[in-house]
């Protein structure tokens, strides 16, 4: 009887063992080195960040549109009114929703949206019809408030309806801090920006052509005679673009803006030797100041970096696929992997081999039936200097709950290693818990039937 369960007691933490052997490999992912154990993949690059021009305006950013690369930035998180830089994001919403041919008609509500003495507008009139392509350019380039609001009822059907397509919009654009309530700009205490969001708006206007078309218009614009009144002819209100008071003539387009509460703002998109820069200022206390910093930002940013690509092999073996296996307890092969190359912006005197991988990030994961997509950033030092998709394959459908790693399944959509580790471990103690009941009711029927057989025999012998 003793030996039986000395037996039965081996057997029992021989298949545990077992069991959390199995687990561990059937709910985890072998992964680098460096991710796994969190360690600081940064290192001292061989040129220093140029150092940056001072600049007048309370917070200003400059970024490269092609690579999201922040070259410099001041107060860049700070709370500000953006005042009618608001109406890129309106024109970027219009042109995604609308064809430009169409004709639109003024509501009463729209032709009165606005102060007709105090507030920029063309006059509008209830019932005047225009086409959207006519309309935009009054938005961009006059920037006319009631324009904005004919805008947001052609493509939403009220301006209440477009404000929540601009706030989902930001967001889908990276804006974190962030929230409109109207499609002008005009003054609300709850609509607010900074201009890091505002340069990741401008990212998703400078990289529409349709947008750009109509932005970058230097010359006077006509808009035709209308059903209620007369041609009207316009200029662009940016005074960067060619025959205006601060000619740059790198300077794409952009848009203007004031209030009593934002001061003066300003976005504005330039292009030399196909590097394409984004600024914005806020909160600039006079007219010709705003024009200056930005000048100055261009000048330093075209100066002093440069456009590379990532084919560098040391940033490409980091997600070897040597270092990852599928999940297949059974046919444990190894995943696809696709680290897209991409451009980066670094200093002028910079490599890419001072470029690294950083692999402790929270990232953005994709999925579908057969891949799971990260996206991930390159660094120079402490500078994010780009982007790039990581593809993982596995010949068969890829699912979350097969690459934990990689997964979603956290309500943040979060990738770090902590939390996916966190996942492991209780999904490991549900498989060893499920395997320890299956094992006790097995043995505990073993031991029954020996019993009966035991007691058999002695009866058999009685």
């Amino acid at each position: 009887m003793f030996n039986s369960f000395k037996k039965y007691i081996k057997r029992t933490f021989s298949t545990i063992a077992a069991a959390s052997v199995i687990a561990v490999t059937v709910f985890s992912v072998t992964i680098p080195a460096a991710a796994a154990s969190g360690s600081d993949n940064s290192q001292t690059p061989s040129a220093a960040w140029p150092d940056a021009p001072s600049i007048t305006c309370e917070s200003a950013i400059l970024v490269d549109a092609d690579t999201g690369s922040i070259l410099y930035e001041k107060d860049s998180h700070r709370k500000a009114y953006p005042a009618s830089t608001t109406k890129i994001l309106t024109g970027l919403l219009t042109i995604e929703n609308c064809n430009l041919s169409d004709t639109m008609t003024f509501s009463a509500k729209a032709a009165n949206s606005v102060n007709p003495y105090e507030d920029a507008n063309l006059s509008m009139k209830a019932g005047e019809q225009i086409t959207v392509e006519q309309a935009l350019y009054g938005l961009l380039l006059y920037s006319a408030n009631e324009i904005a609001y004919g805008l947001a009822e052609q493509v939403a059907g009220s301006a209440d309806a477009f404000v929540d397509m601009m706030n989902n919009k930001a967001k889908e654009l990276g804006a974190i801090n962030t929230h409109f309530a109207n499609p002008s700009g005009l003054y609300d205490p709850n609509h607010y920006t900074t201009a890091y969001d505002m340069a990741m708006i401008a990212r998703g206007c400078y990289n529409n052509a349709s947008f750009v078309n109509i932005d970058s218009t230097s010359s006077a614009y006509t808009i035709p005679a209308t059903n209620m009144s007369a041609q009207r002819t316009i200029k662009h209100r940016h005074k960067m673009l060619k025959g205006r008071e601060f000619y740059y003539e790198y300077c794409k387009g952009g848009k203007t803006g004031f209030t009593d509460e934002s001061l003066m703002t300003l976005v504005t998109f330039a292009e030399k030797d196909g590097m394409r820069l984004i600024c914005v200022v806020f909160r600039s206390p006079d007219d010709s100041t705003r024009y200056v910093d930005t000048r100055s930002l261009f000048d330093w940013g075209f100066s002093n970096f440069k456009k590379s690509t990532t084919s560098d092999s040391q940033i490409s073996s980091l997600f070897s696929t040597d270092n990852y296996y599928s999940s297949d307890v059974f046919s444990r092969s190894k995943l696809g992997f696709n680290l897209n190359a991409s451009f980066i912006t670094i200093p002028v005197k910079g490599s890419t081999s001072d470029v690294t991988m950083d692999v402790n990030t929270d990232y953005d994961i994709t999925n579908s039936d057969d891949k799971l997509t990260a996206k991930l950033n390159y660094k120079y030092g402490d500078n994010i200097v780009g982007t790039t998709t990581l593809t993982i394959s596995s010949g068969n459908a890829v699912k979350d709950s097969q690459l934990p790693y990689l997964s979603n399944e956290t309500k943040d959509n979060s990738l770090t290693p902590k939390k996916c580790l966190k996942v492991n471990i209780w999904i490991i103690v549900g498989a060893v818990a499920a395997i320890l009941i299956v094992i006790t009711i097995v043995n505990n029927r073993t031991l029954s039937n020996n019993r009966r057989h035991h007691y058999s025999r002695r009866n058999l012998r009685f």
